[in-house]
């Protein structure tokens, strides 16, 4: 079996930006806990080498997806008493983090797909939302 070639997506716009912009402000969602809300990304319809992406395939990405961007954390998210765990590890507000699908709870913020997740089933993060799949 041969790996997938790495798929460079062409955006308009920034992506961190366009899910912030779509979510708008979240003042009246609280996040309790070690739980943190992902907004989910979705490629876009083209790649950079111009290969068109069917809405079923984008539309597969809501529920598969790995990529996410954080847009909340709860009070004691990446935070453990006995610093065993986290260590030095903590992810901040518009980092792009990786996470298993089966890991979240899947939920619709402002029309926007998200995933809660509890901190430690965060597995990574990355710098640009289509470096995974």
């Amino acid at each position: 079996m041969t790996a997938m070639p790495f798929m460079r997506m062409h955006h308009d716009t920034d992506p961190k930006q366009a899910l912030l912009d779509e979510m708008g402000p979240l003042d009246d969602l609280e996040v309790f806990n070690n739980q943190v809300l992902v907004a989910i990304y979705v490629r876009p319809n083209k790649t950079k080498g111009g290969i068109m992406l069917s809405e079923q395939t984008r539309d597969e990405d809501k529920w598969q997806g790995k990529v996410g961007l954080v847009v909340k954390k709860g009070p004691t998210a990446f935070k453990d008493e006995g610093d065993t765990w986290f260590k030095d590890i903590n992810v901040e507000l518009g980092d792009w983090v990786v996470c298993r699908p089966g890991d979240g709870w899947n939920i619709n913020v402002h029309n926007v797909m998200c995933r809660m997740i509890a901190d430690y089933d965060i597995r990574g993060r990355v710098s640009a939302p289509d470096s995974v799949w």
